[in-house]
């Protein structure tokens, strides 16, 4: 019988690695797979072989681990093909991100979404990705594309554009951490939970979310949170990042009607209502940790350094972590079914957003491949507000494909929050500044 084998590209991100390679290792259907680790860096390459083998060794499973920084011979004959990295790193181009800005008044917090910052990443992100396709083409067409990389929206949607034919899903957490965060919350199992969610890729929104009672039937908890919210009950401090409050989702709740997937210290910089130049008032009110991510990059990077040098001695954590990856892959391997959340093209599954543009929805897996579910219309004031990170991701991926520089400025100029803060004259300037000093890390045609 013919060996699963899944690539992994941007392997050098350990930790993360380390969680989907261990979680496929839990899936006796998948312990005897190839996984082929690759990367760019050979020290981190070789760091990350070594957690690998750990987790086969502790598992007792079958598997055999190999490295690779050649990116074609690591995709040859995959059958899935997992994707995490990020160009040009925390450094230069996430400080760029976010120092340059700051000299135009313009304050961020996560800014790998949406936003100046989220549109250099696309320019920055796209391309590589677009590669990585080229390959599978030649080497690995039929295999199912799994990524996990940021901006997620962009990335797919511009995917699908140039390479229609790659079975690809963008994968993230936020639907299932979320849920797991509010049932803290609550103080009620994450289990008893049902819910539905749609929209795009970190502005999805739950249209129910509901708790399973003893005698089967379901109870609203939307009145829970509101009134639990209002009280000042919720939202609780947060128990991984005490600087994330989590009101701005809370506030939207009351606004809106529905709770996002998306954390708080993201979606501030999704809309124009929280960052706002001499209203600091917001800032404090709503807990709004700016330049958030540069803070998680370094903390992230030390706390590395410290688990690397104890790489040798130190047993490892097998446990199973929430990412939907190893699922997929043994759903489309077995058959045996499984619904998670995936970006995929919309092709009508909200049928009040774009035909073209990246949706996350519901997903039934199996060995038919990855399959969307059909969602109909969102409510109006939610297609309203997705529309306008749609704008932004529509008018980039435009740059990337037609290779157009002036539609970098349209998408900036389009950002909710760029365009709240600054005027045309410094939206351009500050299109200028950025692709002047990412440089070569940009396609040439995007370069001031």
């Amino acid at each position: 019988m013919r060996r699963l084998k899944i690539a992994f590209i941007g392997a050098g991100s350990t930790t993360f690695m380390k969680n989907i390679v261990g979680d496929v290792l839990h899936r006796p259907a998948l312990k005897d797979a190839v996984i082929a680790l690759m990367d760019i860096d050979p020290e981190r390459l070789a760091e990350s072989e070594v957690v690998a083998g750990k987790l086969v060794r502790a598992l007792s499973t079958g598997t055999t681990i190999e490295t690779y920084t050649d990116q074609r011979k690591a995709l040859d004959a995959a059958d899935f093909v997992v994707v995490a990295f990020q160009i040009g790193g925390f450094e230069p181009c996430t400080v760029t991100d976010f120092d340059i800005p700051k000299q135009f008044g313009l304050r961020q917090t996560i800014a790998d979404t949406l936003g100046i910052g989220g549109i250099m990443r696309g320019l920055r992100t796209v391309p590589h990705l677009w590669s990585i396709c080229a390959d599978m083409m030649q080497v690995c067409p039929n295999a199912v594309l799994l990524q996990y990389v940021n901006p997620m929206a962009i990335n797919t949607w511009a995917i699908a554009e140039r390479f229609p034919s790659i079975r690809q899903v963008g994968l993230c957490h936020s639907v299932q951490h979320t849920a797991a965060e509010l049932a803290r919350d609550l103080e009620i199992p994450v289990a008893e939970l049902r819910y539905r969610t749609a929209g795009i890729n970190h502005m999805a929104f739950y249209l129910n979310f509901e708790r399973r009672l003893p005698d089967g039937s379901y109870r609203d908890l939307y009145p829970d949170l509101l009134a639990g919210y209002r009280d000042g009950r919720y939202p609780k401090p947060s128990s991984w990042n005490p600087r994330c409050p989590n009101k701005v989702r809370y506030e939207m709740m009351t606004r809106l009607g529905y709770f996002v997937t998306e954390s708080s210290e993201h979606f501030a910089e999704y809309t124009p209502w929280f960052i706002k130049q001499g209203r600091e008032d917001l800032i404090e009110k709503f807990g709004i940790p700016l330049d958030e991510y540069p803070k998680r990059c370094v903390e992230q990077i030390a706390r590395w350094k410290e688990e690397s040098r104890a790489l040798g001695n130190q047993s490892l954590d097998v446990g199973e972590s929430h990412e939907y990856a190893s699922s997929i892959i043994n759903s489309v391997w077995t058959g045996e079914p499984s619904v998670i959340y995936g970006n995929v093209r919309n092709n009508g599954c909200i049928s009040s957003l774009p035909q073209n543009c990246a949706v996350e929805v519901p997903c039934l897996v199996d060995g038919n491949g990855i399959q969307p579910t059909y969602i109909g219309e969102l409510p109006t004031q939610l297609t309203a507000l997705i529309r306008t990170n749609i704008n932004v991701q529509e008018l980039t991926v435009k740059a990337l494909v037609t290779e157009k520089r002036e539609h970098i400025y349209h998408a900036a100029m389009m950002d909710p929050h760029t365009a709240a803060e600054l005027d045309l004259d410094q939206i351009w300037s500050l299109v200028d500044k950025l692709t002047a000093a990412h440089g070569d890390w940009l396609p040439r045609w995007a370069r001031a």
